[in-house]
């Protein structure tokens, strides 16, 4: 398993999603989310999964916590409902459809949920393990040992753990019906710190 294994989608989306990360993601986030990517299409490919929405996925990994941006950050819902209805209209100004727009919005936001049913969202269901993998450390050894090092040596992991756990500390004390508020006291900020993708 290589990252040139995965292509890069080359659409109207793809390209959107690409240019607000470099807008409004910091080297850490941007990185993260790009790892992001990779690690659900990894999962797809160790778990045998097929019928994968590929730019769909991409899109909507690459604008997972775009929410976290000051300019994105809604005054009253959680930062991945406010990056879900970026990721709409990123994809309403790409042409497409309503239920394709409705899939980005599910997708980013399932990413937080405590678990995500694969047989009825696929795509939210490899994000949701994806990012759990890139933030907790969860499954690390399900994918080759090999991969994630050519992973974490192209996208860095910077000031992640920093970073992530402020962000979350200050969306769960300003929002503490949110998503962010379970994971601050789940120990996301301690989780983070002991990823076992730090010390590779």
């Amino acid at each position: 398993m290589r990252i040139a294994d995965f292509a890069v989608p080359e659409t109207a989306a793809a390209r959107g999603a690409r240019d607000l990360v470099k807008q409004y993601h910091s080297p850490a986030l941007g990185n993260h989310v790009l790892r992001s990517w990779l690690w659900a299409e990894a999962f797809a490919v160790v778990e045998g999964r097929s019928g994968v929405d590929h730019e769909l996925l991409y899109a909507a990994a690459l604008l997972h916590d775009i929410g976290l941006a000051p300019e994105f950050d809604n005054h009253r819902l959680g930062y991945e409902e406010a990056g879900g209805h970026v990721g709409a209209a990123l994809a309403a100004g790409a042409g497409w459809p309503q239920h394709r727009r409705q899939r980005i919005t599910e997708v980013i936001v399932r990413h937080n949920w405590p678990a995500v049913d694969p047989g009825h969202d696929l795509e939210g269901y490899l994000l949701e393990i994806a990012t759990g993998l890139d933030i907790a450390g969860r499954r690390d050894t399900d994918i080759p040992l090999k991969f994630r090092r050519e992973v974490l040596a192209a996208h860095p992991r910077l000031t992640l753990a920093d970073e992530f756990g402020t962000s979350v500390r200050d969306q769960s004390e300003r929002k503490p019906h949110s998503h962010a508020r379970r994971l601050f006291d789940g120990g996301v900020a301690a989780r983070l710190a002991g990823n076992p993708l730090e010390r590779l």
